[in-house]
């Protein structure tokens, strides 16, 4: 059985906040259900050396360790959303020479829309780390 985390980085607290364990029929939800325009909005209010981050949810298989970070990004309203995935992968280095496992692999997309995101967390939910591979490069 999966077994989830997550946590959220609100712009406006130096510490991200650990939201504890989530069960995977509640992992859309919680994305959907985060006020993204409300929170941008009140971003573009402030001084920038008041925010912290970019606001983040974070969602993490506990088991295999992939997981996917979410932000979303716009100047005085939500416009886009960034997807950072995270997952144990063996990387090369020096020109090929040298393998290593980098427990904690990323790479991120630009320019994704809602529906985007929630197919991205569908095949976190599910498994389909190629699916994320080819998605997020």
């Amino acid at each position: 059985m999966k077994s989830f985390r997550h946590s959220f980085c609100d712009p406006f607290k130096p510490e991200i906040i650990e939201l504890g364990d989530v069960e995977t029929q509640e992992i859309v939800k919680r994305f959907e259900q985060l006020p993204w325009d409300e929170i941008i909005a009140k971003m573009a209010g402030v001084d920038d050396s008041e925010i912290h981050f970019s606001p983040s949810l974070e969602f993490e298989d506990k088991i295999t360790k992939h997981g996917l970070s979410i932000s979303g990004i716009g100047d005085k309203r939500l416009e886009e959303f960034y997807l950072f995935y995270k997952r144990p992968k063996k990387v090369k280095k020096l020109f090929g020479l040298i393998e290593k496992d980098d427990p904690e692999f990323i790479t991120d997309v630009t320019g994704q829309s809602k529906e985007d995101v929630i197919e991205a967390l569908d095949a976190l939910i599910n498994g389909k780390y190629e699916f994320l591979d080819n998605k997020i490069k």
